[in-house]
């Protein structure tokens, strides 16, 4: 197994090639926004306005408080077949480019494919994930803050906040079927087994970072569908970054994406690859610098 996981190992996906010469901003330059928000967005025509009339809303009314308060919303639109893009791009022409902007993407790469895209493409000195289904509420953003003000002093300017739905799994619980449970709590000792033992939720798509922390993780990232996560952390764990657990408000929003059996059997299948490449050398980390 060893063997098939280092011979089968890809070089870094798009090296660096969000980072495109002559564009306007990549995550290499210095923050020129106090806050960007990463939304990535396959088939999101339906959802999609609930989260941004809701995000926009909340950060419109931050810098009317505090003007010194600068903002950008990034759509990843990540091969959509639907509206997706003509929805997004309707918040550009209402609250402007500088606002808010859109990145199409030809073909799906996976959500961490799109969020990576748009944390290439960041100007914040903090970047946040969130979902385009709206499920955790964007109020919330201020949980993860204090999660990532308690880690100062930062170590080189780096620190990560994971929101968590960790204290709500009981309740999940009563409400799954037993394979669905079964599932959960199986991706979850996988997860702690090879990969990352001091975060409870690895998958909640709540997570602020800071600038030099988005760099350093995301230019290491190799996986770009659902495992993502785990391996943003793990090398967030590898890079010695300081990481806090934060719960946040969490609702089950219908249409995942999520194919239960076969996209926990593809994560199970990238979590034990994760543990693989990087003990073997296929993958190896790669300190980064900001001009």
């Amino acid at each position: 197994i060893c063997a098939i996981a280092h011979v089968t190992a890809k070089t870094m996906p798009h090296k660096d090639a969000e980072c495109r010469k002559g564009s306007a901003t990549n995550i290499h330059d210095p923050a020129t926004r106090e806050l960007s928000v990463v939304v990535p967005s396959y088939n999101e025509e339906n959802r999609l306005p609930l989260m941004m009339d809701e995000a926009l809303d909340y950060l419109e009314k931050r810098q009317k408080q505090d003007p010194s308060f600068t903002y950008e919303v990034i759509v990843v639109n990540d091969g959509s077949k639907d509206q997706t893009a003509k929805v997004a791009k309707e918040y550009c022409k209402k609250y402007g480019s500088d606002k808010v902007q859109v990145i199409s993407l030809e073909k799906n790469r996976g959500k961490g494919g799109a969020v990576r895209t748009g944390v290439f493409s960041s100007r914040g000195r903090i970047i946040l994930m969130a979902d385009a289904d709206g499920a955790t509420k964007f109020a919330d953003i201020e949980k993860v803050e204090e999660g990532l003000k308690n880690l100062r002093p930062w170590p080189e300017g780096m620190a990560i906040s994971c929101g968590s739905r960790a204290h709500l799994e009981k309740d999940s619980i009563a409400k799954r079927s037993y394979f669905r449970t079964l599932l959960m709590y199986g991706f979850h000792f996988l997860v702690w087994f090879l990969c990352v033992k001091e975060i409870r939720d690895t998958q909640c798509g709540f997570k602020l970072l800071t600038r030099e922390a988005a760099l350093q993780t995301f230019s290491n990232l190799h996986i770009e569908r659902w495992a993502f996560d785990v391996e943003l952390l793990y090398i967030a764990q590898r890079l010695k970054i300081p990481i806090a657990e934060v719960a946040v408000n969490w609702t089950e929003i219908e249409g995942s994406k999520l194919v239960p059996f076969w996209s926990w059997l593809q994560m199970g299948r990238d979590l034990l690859f994760i543990r693989l490449r990087y003990m073997t050398g296929a993958w190896k980390l790669e300190a980064k610098k900001c001009n």
